[in-house]
């Protein structure tokens, strides 16, 4: 079963690249034929330093799709708000609803020498961010997330957000629109910290339930890597289900001494949602700053319950 999904997967993916150079801006939206969009050029900057809060930046590049190649855009809203995981609790918005931090112009949006639509660049301080959910950098943790969302208003009186955008355009990398960018407050770790040869060692899960392997991840030596462009962020690959399905990149995040497990795809599944690993963020496990001989990463296997194999994990890696 998991091998024909794998199969239907690939399928796919290979349907949407060959679409790719007839896309056109008619893009369908939940009550619009046509409309706009804003796609993602470059991510300059979506993290702040917890140590540097006050020259942090949110710093993005957009492009305005539409039917006038950019020009039906009147304004486009940065609105941010502040969220924190409390453990035992759940997610603390502050403010509930997300406030208005800064307005791009349509003068903004301006010919570039790459493609026919106008772009614009712009950044929010993580001063200015602060300073608009009503909270001082006193108030501000390690691990803490700000929320920013775009919105796109044209010169029809339409608007264009995460409440009406398709996941396809949100979500697929040709379209790059998600509307709504989390940027993370993290505590920067030394580029040599976590890197290098470690074993790998399931030691929570328990066994393979399709293979009757004693793991559902082989025991084996892996290297970890800095993530390109994120000092926090390091990956590897697993041999998922006794190493039918090998090579699969893991990735996971040191943010201010927790250890984080981004929700990514294992590239198979037994339904029209692949097996996805993640956090639970009610057990999340613990780094020392001033030591990387030991990681231990917990995380939930399938956790959209594609195969009904849904477990908690757990991984401890050594530094050899």
């Amino acid at each position: 079963m998991l091998r024909y999904s794998l199969g239907l997967l690939a399928t796919g993916l290979i349907f949407l690249s060959s679409c790719r150079d007839f896309v056109e801006p008619n893009i369908p939206y939940a009550t619009f034929d046509t409309g706009a969009y804003l796609r993602t050029i470059a991510k300059t900057s979506t993290t702040f330093n917890f140590f540097d809060l006050a020259n942090s930046k949110f710093a993005l590049t957009l492009e305005a799709v539409d039917i006038e190649d950019g020009k039906t855009v009147q304004t486009v809203e940065v609105r941010v708000r502040h969220r924190r995981l409390i453990p035992g609790v759940g997610l603390k918005y502050t403010p509930t609803n997300d406030v208005l931090v800064k307005t791009l112009q349509a003068s903004d949006f301006t010919p570039n020498p790459d493609s026919r639509f106008l772009r614009a660049s712009f950044d929010v301080s993580g001063t200015a961010a602060i300073a608009a959910v009503g909270l001082t950098a006193a108030d501000i943790a390690g691990g803490d997330v700000f929320e920013f969302r775009l919105v796109l208003n044209d010169k029809f009186g339409r608007s264009f957000s995460t409440n009406n955008v398709t996941s396809n355009v949100a979500g697929a990398p040709f379209y790059a629109s998600p509307f709504q960018y989390p940027v993370s407050v993290i505590c920067p770790v030394a580029s040599t910290f976590a890197v290098g040869s470690y074993t790998l060692k399931q030691t929570e899960g328990g066994e393979d339930p399709f293979f009757g392997n004693p793991t559902r991840f082989v025991e084996e030596n892996v290297t970890l890597k800095t993530v390109a462009s994120n000092s926090t962020r390091r990956q590897f690959t697993v041999q998922y289900l006794g190493g039918v399905f090998g090579g699969r990149p893991f990735t996971f995040e040191l943010s201010c001494g927790n250890v984080l497990k981004p929700k990514e795809s294992a590239g198979v599944g037994c339904s029209a949602d692949p097996i996805s690993w993640v956090s639970d963020n009610a057990n999340l496990s613990t780094y020392n700053p001033a030591d990387d001989k030991v990681i231990v990463i917990n995380f939930t296997d399938d956790i959209d319950d594609s195969c009904g194999i849904t477990a908690p994990m757990q991984f401890t890696l050594t530094k050899n």
